[in-house]
């Protein structure tokens, strides 16, 4: 069962920007405009990298609609709508599908986990209560929760679930979930240092925290492998292997939000239990980016 592709090649988790009393709007159109002006694949809103989970109901639904009213079509939308809570992952889908957003990204439940019945239970629930497809976002080293190849197999029977964001770090566990799935499901990296070996299994994209702040280049990279530009999109996934461990040396989105106030999208603000990054890392990371002219 081939399902419609919500996007190929490069989707940005994108940040929020916030100030010390809320979101940054004014910055986060900004970047909204410039990454679509820089050609992004698509745009993930409120995701881990969006700080979703520490933005109030009211605030995460007004960065929602903000988001798919200032893309305003453009590229294709997609909505974190996740939660540990089953009843309000589900409200959240309803009220983004009411917006018209594209998809949902929806992670695994973080906390009280899942056995792997549960996770079926739960993604078929939010996928019944939903108008429009929903990528399965598998994140283990934050949620402490796993999708498992054979789990995968069960879950896209269901029509509305469509592709898996993919960021468990074991390549051999995906390439037996490509194995198993066939064309059920599309497949994308949510790690920046595997894109191209997952573009290799048959991978559709990525969708990307590096891409916040090279929009241009990360598609690219995508769509080199995809014209059979092989040699070159691998160059390009080595090239930029040093930010990207910079973008990963605490955890994201802290690096990413360092690294976009430098570029002038907003204040370099998190929210608690999130804290803004170590000098010496910091240095690192702006290194890294003025090697590559980005600031």
């Amino acid at each position: 069962m081939t399902k419609q592709k919500i996007f190929e090649g490069a989707a940005t988790a994108l940040v929020t920007p916030l100030t010390e009393t809320g979101v940054d709007y004014e910055a986060f159109g900004r970047l909204i405009d410039w990454q679509i002006e820089a050609g992004i694949d698509g745009l993930v809103i409120a995701g881990t990298t969006g700080e979703g989970s520490t933005l109030s109901d009211e605030e995460h639904r007004e960065v929602l609609k903000f988001a798919v009213e200032k893309a305003a079509g453009r590229v294709p939308m997609i909505a974190g709508t996740g939660s540990n809570d089953t009843a309000y992952a589900i409200d959240l889908t309803k009220y983004a599908c009411e917006l018209d957003y594209d998809a949902m990204l929806v992670v695994t439940p973080y906390y009280n986990k899942a056995t792997q019945n549960g996770l079926v239970a739960m993604y078929n629930a939010i996928a019944d209560a939903s108008t429009k497809p929903l990528i399965l976002y598998n994140v283990p080293s934050r949620t402490g929760c796993s999708i498992e190849p054979a789990t995968y197999v069960k879950l896209m029977a269901h029509e509305n679930i469509a592709a898996i964001k993919e960021a468990n770090g074991d390549i051999s566990k995906i390439v037996k979930t490509m194995s198993l799935i066939g064309d059920g499901l599309d497949l994308y990296s949510g790690n920046d240092d595997q894109i191209i070996p997952i573009l290799s299994v048959g991978g559709s994209g990525v969708i990307s925290v590096l891409s916040n702040l090279m929009p241009k280049e990360t598609s690219e990279m995508c769509h080199l492998f995809f014209e059979g530009k092989v040699k070159e999109a691998a160059a390009l996934q080595l090239k930029l292997l040093p930010l990207v461990n910079a973008l990963f040396s605490e955890v994201n989105p802290i690096p990413v939000k360092a690294a976009m106030a430098a570029m002038g999208y907003g204040k370099n603000i998190l929210r608690l239990p999130l804290t803004p990054m170590e000098e010496a890392h910091e240095a690192v990371l702006l290194d890294e980016m003025r090697k590559l002219a980005l600031i």
